[in-house]
Protein backbone atom coordinates (compact mmCIF):
# COMPACT_ATOMS: atom_id res chain seq x y z
CA UNK A 1 0.00 0.00 0.00
CA UNK A 2 1.63 3.67 -0.96
CA UNK A 3 2.08 6.61 0.91
CA UNK A 4 -0.40 8.76 1.24
CA UNK A 5 0.55 11.73 -0.37
CA UNK A 6 2.84 14.40 1.86
CA UNK A 7 3.89 11.28 3.78
CA UNK A 8 7.25 9.06 4.06
CA UNK A 9 8.75 6.00 4.89
CA UNK A 10 10.75 6.24 8.22
CA UNK A 11 14.18 4.64 8.86
CA UNK A 12 13.19 2.70 11.60
CA UNK A 13 11.20 -0.29 9.97
CA UNK A 14 13.42 -2.20 7.65
CA UNK A 15 14.57 -5.82 6.92
CA UNK A 16 17.47 -7.50 5.11
CA UNK A 17 17.37 -10.68 3.20
CA UNK A 18 20.35 -12.68 1.53
CA UNK A 19 19.23 -15.74 -0.49
CA UNK A 20 15.81 -15.35 0.70
CA UNK A 21 17.10 -15.90 4.33
CA UNK A 22 15.86 -13.29 6.47
CA UNK A 23 18.41 -12.04 8.75
CA UNK A 24 17.83 -10.51 11.82
CA UNK A 25 18.82 -7.95 14.63
CA UNK A 26 20.07 -5.55 12.00
CA UNK A 27 20.02 -1.92 14.33
CA UNK A 28 21.91 0.22 11.35
CA UNK A 29 22.49 -0.12 7.70
CA UNK A 30 24.53 2.76 6.09
CA UNK A 31 25.99 3.40 2.75
CA UNK A 32 22.87 3.09 0.50
CA UNK A 33 24.59 4.98 -2.58
CA UNK A 34 23.77 4.77 -6.08
CA UNK A 35 26.38 6.36 -7.87
CA UNK A 36 28.35 6.72 -11.13
CA UNK A 37 31.04 8.41 -12.96
CA UNK A 38 30.94 11.60 -14.97
CA UNK A 39 32.57 11.81 -18.12
CA UNK A 40 33.86 15.66 -19.41
CA UNK A 41 33.98 16.06 -22.82
CA UNK A 42 35.29 19.27 -23.59
CA UNK A 43 35.33 20.59 -27.06
CA UNK A 44 35.25 23.69 -29.06
CA UNK A 45 31.53 24.68 -30.76
CA UNK A 46 31.22 25.27 -34.55
CA UNK A 47 31.22 28.94 -33.01
CA UNK A 48 34.20 28.50 -31.37
CA UNK A 49 33.22 28.74 -27.94
CA UNK A 50 34.74 25.87 -25.18
CA UNK A 51 31.70 23.56 -24.22
CA UNK A 52 31.66 21.07 -21.58
CA UNK A 53 29.52 18.23 -22.08
CA UNK A 54 28.50 15.63 -18.93
CA UNK A 55 27.90 12.14 -19.98
CA UNK A 56 27.24 9.26 -17.40
CA UNK A 57 30.09 6.89 -16.95
CA UNK A 58 30.28 3.36 -14.95
CA UNK A 59 28.18 2.74 -12.24
CA UNK A 60 30.20 2.72 -8.67
CA UNK A 61 29.53 -0.36 -6.70
CA UNK A 62 28.95 0.30 -3.02
CA UNK A 63 29.94 -0.50 0.31
CA UNK A 64 26.91 -0.98 2.50
CA UNK A 65 27.57 -1.34 6.34
CA UNK A 66 25.83 -3.30 8.40
CA UNK A 67 25.87 -3.08 12.41
CA UNK A 68 24.27 -5.31 14.77
CA UNK A 69 24.26 -6.40 18.50
CA UNK A 70 27.44 -8.34 19.53
CA UNK A 71 25.28 -11.94 19.73
CA UNK A 72 26.09 -15.73 19.82
CA UNK A 73 25.03 -15.58 16.20
CA UNK A 74 27.94 -16.89 13.70
CA UNK A 75 26.54 -16.29 10.68
CA UNK A 76 28.62 -13.22 9.93
CA UNK A 77 31.72 -14.95 11.05
CA UNK A 78 30.95 -17.80 8.70
CA UNK A 79 30.24 -15.61 5.91
CA UNK A 80 33.48 -13.67 6.53
CA UNK A 81 35.80 -16.59 6.67
CA UNK A 82 34.36 -17.93 3.54
CA UNK A 83 35.33 -15.43 1.76
CA UNK A 84 38.94 -15.27 2.98
CA UNK A 85 38.99 -18.76 1.95
CA UNK A 86 38.58 -17.43 -1.41
CA UNK A 87 35.31 -19.60 -1.53
CA UNK A 88 33.31 -16.86 -3.70
CA UNK A 89 30.83 -19.41 -5.20
CA UNK A 90 29.39 -19.70 -1.75
CA UNK A 91 30.14 -16.20 -0.44
CA UNK A 92 28.67 -14.14 -3.82
CA UNK A 93 25.18 -13.61 -2.56
CA UNK A 94 21.82 -11.55 -3.56
CA UNK A 95 20.11 -9.74 -0.90
CA UNK A 96 17.93 -7.11 -0.78
CA UNK A 97 17.47 -4.53 2.03
CA UNK A 98 13.60 -3.72 2.59
CA UNK A 99 12.22 -0.54 3.72
CA UNK A 100 8.54 -1.27 5.55
CA UNK A 101 5.62 1.36 6.01
CA UNK A 102 3.68 2.02 9.71
CA UNK A 103 1.72 -1.15 8.98
CA UNK A 104 4.74 -3.68 8.27
CA UNK A 105 3.80 -3.87 4.03
CA UNK A 106 7.11 -3.71 2.05
CA UNK A 107 7.44 0.28 0.67
CA UNK A 108 10.91 -0.09 -1.11
CA UNK A 109 13.31 -2.60 -2.09
CA UNK A 110 17.13 -2.37 -2.95
CA UNK A 111 18.43 -4.76 -4.86
CA UNK A 112 22.11 -6.27 -4.20
CA UNK A 113 23.66 -8.37 -6.71
CA UNK A 114 26.55 -10.34 -5.48
CA UNK A 115 27.16 -8.94 -2.56
CA UNK A 116 30.06 -10.50 -0.28
CA UNK A 117 31.77 -9.30 3.08
CA UNK A 118 34.76 -6.75 2.70
CA UNK A 119 35.19 -6.33 6.48
CA UNK A 120 34.03 -7.23 10.06
CA UNK A 121 34.95 -4.69 13.09
CA UNK A 122 33.92 -5.49 16.52
CA UNK A 123 33.07 -2.63 18.67
CA UNK A 124 35.00 -1.36 21.13
CA UNK A 125 35.52 -3.24 24.51
CA UNK A 126 35.70 -0.48 27.53
CA UNK A 127 35.64 -2.22 30.96
CA UNK A 128 33.28 -0.73 32.95
CA UNK A 129 30.88 0.93 30.09
CA UNK A 130 27.57 -0.13 30.18
CA UNK A 131 26.69 -0.08 25.97
CA UNK A 132 25.75 -2.47 23.64
CA UNK A 133 28.56 -4.28 22.13
CA UNK A 134 28.19 -4.29 18.61
CA UNK A 135 29.46 -5.84 15.15
CA UNK A 136 30.10 -4.23 11.95
CA UNK A 137 29.74 -5.86 8.80
CA UNK A 138 30.54 -3.87 5.36
CA UNK A 139 29.55 -5.24 2.12
CA UNK A 140 30.29 -4.87 -1.06
CA UNK A 141 28.01 -5.94 -3.97
CA UNK A 142 28.55 -5.36 -8.10
CA UNK A 143 25.26 -3.29 -8.23
CA UNK A 144 22.98 -1.38 -6.13
CA UNK A 145 19.42 -0.95 -7.29
CA UNK A 146 15.78 -0.26 -6.62
CA UNK A 147 13.40 -2.88 -7.03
Amino acid sequence: MPLPDGDSGVGHSFGLEFDGIQIKSITEISGLKMEQDVIELKENGADGKYVIKKLPGRWKAPEITLTRGLSSDTSFDKWIKDSQFGKMGAVRKGGAIIVYDYEGSPLKRYKLTNAWPKSLEIGTMKAGDTSVMTEKLVVTCERLEVE
